[in-house]
């Protein structure tokens, strides 16, 4: 079992055992234990599963490679909740739908939205779609405003920049040595750019 599985698996046995989930631990179990695509698939499209069974149903399809995981993972990679978005972005790197990197572009421009774009930011530098450098570029240069609340993901946008190392990032990465909580990264994420200027 990979370390992301263990620990998901972990949080939602906590989830299903707790007082009032309805068939709890054996529909948990059930989950766990099949090697059923359809059984799963079928938790994702039947009302009245809740949260934590569609989100074990949609990363375990989801890792698996079954298309059928893609809007779930999509809505879970956008929820209030880091570690369900961080599951579900390693999920989403995993399924190798061609609509991944479009979905994660989208909710990291997402204003309205932007607490919580960090895993959408963290999963478009992983799949280095062509989607990539231009979300981050924007989601960076808005967060370059005067007192933005979102430092967290104005960092994981410089470090993503320096790491895919295009040279369309060199000016909002310029922009960014001027803010003390992102100077460091932003020296360092320039400092990978092959032949800037």
């Amino acid at each position: 079992m990979d370390e992301e599985l263990r620990t998901l698996t972990e949080r939602l046995r906590a989830e299903a055992d707790a007082p009032g989930a309805p068939d709890g631990p054996a529909a948990y179990d059930r989950l766990v234990a099949t090697e059923d695509p359809d059984e799963l698939a079928a938790v994702l499209t039947e009302p009245g599963h809740q949260l934590w069974a569609r989100e074990l149903a949609a990363f375990r399809l989801g890792v698996a490679g079954d298309p059928r995981a893609f809007e779930a993972l999509v809505l879970l990679l956008n929820h209030r909740d880091p570690p369900r978005c961080a599951a579900a972005a390693h999920a989403l790197a995993r399924l190798g739908d061609p609509r991944t990197a479009r979905a994660a572009a989208a909710l990291a421009t997402n204003e309205l939205r932007v607490a919580y774009a960090l895993h959408p930011v963290r999963l478009l530098v992983e799949l280095r779609a062509p989607e990539a450098v231009p979300a981050l570029i924007t989601t960076l240069k808005r967060r370059l405003r005067p007192h933005d609340p979102y430092r967290r993901v104005a960092l994981a946008c410089v470090e993503g920049l320096g790491t895919l190392g295009d040279r369309r990032a060199e000016p909002v990465l310029k922009e960014a040595l001027a803010h003390p909580a992102l100077a460091e990264a932003a020296v360092r994420a320039l400092a990978r750019i092959p032949g800037r200027r």
